[in-house]
């Protein structure tokens, strides 16, 4: 997974160099003529904005909690239940920090079925001590740098991850998917969940990146 960390540090920088110019005109222009991971959202001022779009100033409910724009995308994870598998994990690979930051970040953020999904065997890997490089790969196989609310997502477009590599999005009966264009995509199940550093879309799957070809 060495190409996948130095994927993950380069993608921070990247990350960080969105938010310093996500509010340009330019980079506005960009995402309404292109598939691309910049937002022209990405700023502290649009952050309302986005809710309002959303329609849901008072937060999105995820477990009968509320996630109110002004906690960090970790402290509004913690809150609900669903995702305490997701929450662990991100715990032990060292990530809270990262997802606590300015970002901004979009997470796709398995549910604890989308995990109780996989193997009972690839689960326990993941989370051996000897395998955190591994699974900070495929946590952050899920994060995009910048913020990507729902309707910001087309049929066909595919996103850079903050672990270097694609995911494909599809959108089926008005149903938005992401998946590694091989594998079943995961469905989006709670969208546009509004944080103070980004947005998160609960996902009923997990998506595990390609195998290096």
């Amino acid at each position: 997974m060495s190409k996948h960390l130095l994927s993950f540090a380069a993608a921070l920088a990247l990350s960080a160099s969105l938010a310093s110019c996500g509010g340009s005109d330019n980079t506005a222009e960009t995402t309404t003529t292109t598939p691309s991971t910049a937002n022209p959202a990405d700023s502290v001022a649009a952050m309302a904005g986005d809710s309002a779009r959303m329609a849901k100033p008072g937060g999105v409910m995820v477990d009968g909690v509320a996630m109110t724009a002004d906690k960090n995308i970790v402290q509004n994870a913690m809150g609900a239940k669903s995702v305490s598998t997701l929450v662990t994990l991100v715990k032990s690979a060292g990530l809270v920090e990262t997802l606590s930051g300015p970002g901004p970040f979009t997470v796709f953020a398995p549910t604890n079925a989308a995990f109780a999904k996989l193997p009972k065997a690839a689960l326990t890997e993941l989370q051996a001590p000897s395998n955190v490089a591994k699974l900070k790969g495929v946590l952050t196989y899920h994060v995009i740098p910048g913020r990507l609310v729902a309707a910001d997502l087309k049929d066909g477009q595919e996103i850079t991850t903050v672990n270097g590599e694609k995911l494909h999005v599809s959108i089926k009966d008005g149903k938005v998917m992401i998946g590694n264009g091989k594998d079943a995509p995961a469905t989006v199940q709670i969208p546009d969940v509004i944080s103070s550093n980004g947005v998160t879309h609960v996902i009923d799957t997990v998506i595990l990146p390609l195998p290096a070809k």
